[in-house]
């Protein structure tokens, strides 16, 4: 028993050190590039595509918001603007393949999957998203109603507390991250220990073969599903050093993941804006599930890819 407690709180704190080690430098920077004209200049370059997939070209302010910053941003600029029904739910498919972009997709290409392909897949999904939605739904022209969330922030004043906001933002992020990563680290470690590790794999079985993955895999999608891309690298980490996730099924899964990932949590926050929440989860759930079995199908050769020993020793040895 304290075996495991042991070597689960080294995990989650090893875990926990490689990740802030992205995470903080990211969200500091990003921190930062909110109060220069670097987010106003691409808004500005973006905004004539608007047009393209149906939205007008003030939009691009929460796109631009969701994807360097998180959600919430991207909700908090649409709360800004007066957009119908069809513009705020193409918005919210938009965001929901495609947000926190910059640390999600940095955390990605930390476990071993190539950041490109993690940028095409998001981006992608998001514009062929939008367009098909667009064309299809000729409805929604009516003005969103935005539901009782509050639209003042506080901004900082100087570059001093620019600074120090950016600053406690980034010590906020590796908190949040210590405080979801280590206990599931210690979790992962008992059910390891405990031999329940296999049978849940043996629960999942059904799920990860129907998708075109081994049993090995199930804890990378359910941590994906449940707390996200950012957060539940750690158990990525973990699988891929200790589970011997191949590379194919490591890829497989964060193209399952990077459109389907905390899906129930990133689909209620959208409820205050009016909009039918259902699609929009179905429309995650479905495009992941027929994404990942064509690539799966597709993708024929054996698993020489599979990582071996003496590069998990390499490069997890700072761990």
């Amino acid at each position: 028993m304290k075996a495991s407690l042991a070597n689960g709180w080294k995990a989650g704190l090893a875990t926990t050190w490689t990740l802030g080690k992205v995470i903080f430098p990211v969200t500091l920077l990003v921190g930062i590039l909110r109060h220069t004209p670097v987010l106003d200049w691409i808004i500005q370059l973006i905004a004539p595509l608007m047009g393209l997939i149906g939205l007008r070209g003030e939009a691009a302010i929460p796109l631009v918001l969701g994807n360097f910053l998180n959600l919430y941003a991207g909700i908090a600029g649409i709360l800004t603007l007066d957009l119908s029904v069809k513009e705020v739910f193409i918005l919210a498919v938009m965001l929901s393949f495609s947000h926190n972009l910059i640390i999600e997709s940095t955390v990605a290409a930390k476990v071993g999957i190539k950041l490109w392909l993690i940028l095409i897949v998001r981006v992608g999904l998001a514009i062929i998203s939008a367009a098909v939605i667009n064309l299809v739904w000729r409805g929604g022209g009516e003005m969103a109603q935005y539901g009782f969330i509050s639209k003042s922030q506080s901004h900082p004043d100087g570059w001093g507390e620019i600074l120090l906001d950016a600053i406690g933002k980034g010590v906020l992020g590796i908190v949040q991250l210590a405080a979801i990563v280590i206990p599931l680290m210690i979790i992962m470690q008992f059910m390891k220990d405990f031999g329940w590790l296999k049978v849940f794999s043996k629960w999942m079985a059904p799920v990860t073969r129907f998708l075109g993955m081994r049993e090995n895999t199930s804890m990378t999608l359910v941590a994906g599903l449940t707390i996200g891309l950012a957060y539940g690298a750690g158990v990525m980490i973990q699988a891929v050093k200790e589970d011997g996730v191949s590379y194919r099924d490591l890829t497989l899964a964060f193209i399952f993941l990077v459109s389907c990932h905390a899906v129930v949590e990133d689909t209620l926050i959208f409820v205050p804006l009016g909009i039918p929440v259902l699609p929009l989860f179905l429309i995650r759930v479905i495009t992941a599930v027929l994404l990942t079995v064509i690539i799966a199908k597709l993708w024929k050769q054996p698993d020489s890819s599979a990582r071996k020993e003496p590069v998990h020793e390499k490069e997890y040895h700072s761990v």
